[in-house]
């Protein structure tokens, strides 16, 4: 038994659950538990806000393919978090969000009136996975195990812990740690052989197969395997959008979502869908008519952790509850066993044909980079980013039409080197996402492409990167303007003039323009390294000096405000909000 406080007693199974930072606010009404992290040899990161420490943890988790933590204290602190939870939840991260709360007895429920409280965990619990509060110390390992189970069952979210602020300062009687091992499922049973023939026998059978791949791959740290499987066997291999980068882009094999009607075509030519850890949501556009086949022709083979992910939108042929990398490993060695040759030939074709779309689609984007250049184009200044930085890199999209060409002319060249928030499109949260990058991979470059708007959100977030010396490179699109909402008012106002014109003049929109903010300026007010760029040769300088700035730095980018607003496969996206023909 361990004679401790409750924070200190938390502190120490968090740090045998592999953690190795944790993001949130100091506060008193949790001192225990910092110091508690703190022995324990958790290096504490923090923000500035508390929803950046969610965002934070999320990209943590996710580079790290393990567990985020953050913490935040009880009443405002917690109504900060609280869209930092909603965002990493939706796209499927895997956060320990810890909170204190006011003392046993005047909380749960509410004494009436009792300060710095609100009912955490009921407004948590319907944006969670898991809310739970410890009413009494004697629960606290229970519900914290309890907690962690649910942090790694099934498909990856935010979990909630509420702690009281007397357990957590408090010293008490505590139980020594259980081994992970012996208190949650560590590694889930791998699928049966038979199912593994079974899907191989499909694979082989198939005229012109497609394998499909969700963030799940990423979760399970499986693009190494996806990989392997895509050299094996030839068969194409597309992606959600939150497994941007499942793949380097470069492979033979890979198809980037960004090439929209391609994916229309290959998805109603295949007559069978492998789905690697997806659920095939809104952005799929749910496996409906007319972006994918209709009439019953299409097989599908659905793997997932989570039986509540599968067959949601069409009807699945071989289902296989099972984690990604275990499945992909027994599949390889499978195909390995047999002449995998004469798989890779009979795909040959069905491949040929989409990669020689996939080039001429790419060519006709590309011809952006070869526009006017007096005014800085949005596709020059990320293609000039790309070729800047190295291949293992790590990006980060933040903004409306920031974030539509960055992911139109950034090419991924390395698994797993994508952060975003595909599902939600949370402006702002890209600030923060570069930064739990930096600490997750401290011997990777960071680069964020953001929008001013985007960029306008947590602004104060610099001065965590210079404080904790996280060296990113922020590249901020200048274009004053709410770009993408612009210029849905402008088609709705005035369309004709729009389609004449391009862009409607003062006054004709509706709060859609902002005043001038140097950020290159604000940067340099809180330590960072500002730098502004008006020019193609003014950008590459900027890029060029960031390497010898040593700290984290912001590049002013005035881009082209009209063109900015005309960016690749808007008609793409709003199509998608309506609903599928069937």
């Amino acid at each position: 038994m361990l004679k401790i406080s409750g924070g200190a007693w938390l502190g120490r199974i968090l740090a045998q659950e592999g953690v190795k930072h944790a993001f949130g606010i100091v506060d008193g009404t949790y001192l225990g538990f910092l110091k508690g992290m703190q022995d324990a040899g958790i290096q504490l990161i923090g923000p500035r806000h508390e929803t950046s420490a969610a965002h934070m943890a999320g990209a943590y988790a996710r580079l790290h393919a393990g567990l985020g933590v953050c913490f935040a204290s009880n009443g405002p602190g917690v109504a900060n978090i609280l869209p930092g939870i909603a965002v990493e939840n939706a796209e499927g991260n895997r956060v320990l969000v810890i909170t204190s709360s006011r003392r046993s007895g005047i909380a749960y429920p509410d004494r009436g009136g009792t300060y710095q409280y609100f009912n955490q965990t009921g407004v948590i619990k319907a944006m969670a996975k898991f809310s739970v509060s410890v009413a009494s110390a004697e629960r606290l390992p229970e519900l914290t195990r309890r907690a962690l189970r649910y942090c790694w069952q099934g498909r990856p979210g935010v979990v909630h812990l509420d702690v009281p602020e007397n357990i957590m300062n408090t010293k008490g009687t505590y139980p020594d740690l259980w081994p992970a091992f012996s208190f949650r499922v560590s590694r889930l049973a791998p699928p049966d052989q038979e199912q593994i023939d079974t899907v191989l026998a499909m694979l082989r059978k198939a005229k012109k197969p497609l394998i499909h791949a969700g963030s799940g791959v990423l979760h399970a740290n499986a693009s190494e395997q996806l990989a392997e499987l895509a050299e094996l066997s030839g068969i194409p291999v597309s992606n959600s959008w939150a497994a941007r980068g499942v793949l380097d882009e470069r492979n033979t094999a890979a198809i980037p979502m960004i090439h929209v009607e391609l994916y229309n075509y290959m998805r109603n030519q295949a007559d069978l869908v492998l789905i690697l850890g997806s659920r095939m949501g809104e952005t799929d556009w749910w496996m409906k008519a007319p972006n994918w086949s209709k009439g019953g022709k299409l097989k599908v083979i659905q793997v997932d952790t989570d039986e509540q992910n599968v067959a949601m939108h069409h009807p699945v042929d071989e289902i296989v509850i099972a984690d990604v990398r275990e499945f992909l490993l027994r599949l390889n060695q499978a195909i390995q066993k047999e002449k995998s040759a004469a798989l890779r030939q009979a795909n040959a074709a069905w491949l040929k044909d989409l990669k020689s779309r996939q080039k001429k689609d790419r060519e006709k984007l590309d011809r952006a980079l070869l526009a006017d250049r007096s005014r800085l184009q949005p596709a020059v200044v990320v293609h000039t980013c790309r070729e800047h930085f190295a291949d293992d890199s790590i990006f980060v999209f933040d903004g409306g039409n920031t974030a539509v060409w960055s992911n139109f002319y950034t090419q991924i060249r390395h698994p797993n080197s994508v952060l975003s928030t595909y599902k939600m499109g949370m402006l702002g949260a890209g600030v923060a996402q570069a930064l739990g990058a930096a600490v997750a991979c401290p011997n990777r470059a960071v680069c964020c492409l953001i929008g001013d708007g985007a960029f306008g959100f947590h602004p104060q977030e610099l001065e965590t990167a210079i404080r904790h010396q996280l060296k990113v490179v922020y590249v901020v699109f200048v274009d004053r303007q709410w770009g993408m909402v612009k210029m849905t008012q402008q088609f709705a106002f005035k369309p004709l003039k729009t389609m004449i014109f391009k862009s409607l003049g003062p006054g004709e929109t509706i709060n859609a323009d902002f005043n001038e903010i140097r950020y290159d300026l604000l940067a340099e007010s809180m330590g960072a390294a500002g730098y502004l760029a008006r020019s193609e040769s003014e950008l590459k300088a900027a890029l060029e000096a960031t390497r010898s700035a040593e700290r984290a730095a912001v590049i002013h980018v005035e881009v082209d405000a009209v063109q900015h607003m005309w960016a690749p496969g808007l008609l793409h996206f709003k199509a998608m909000h309506q609903e599928p023909a069937g």
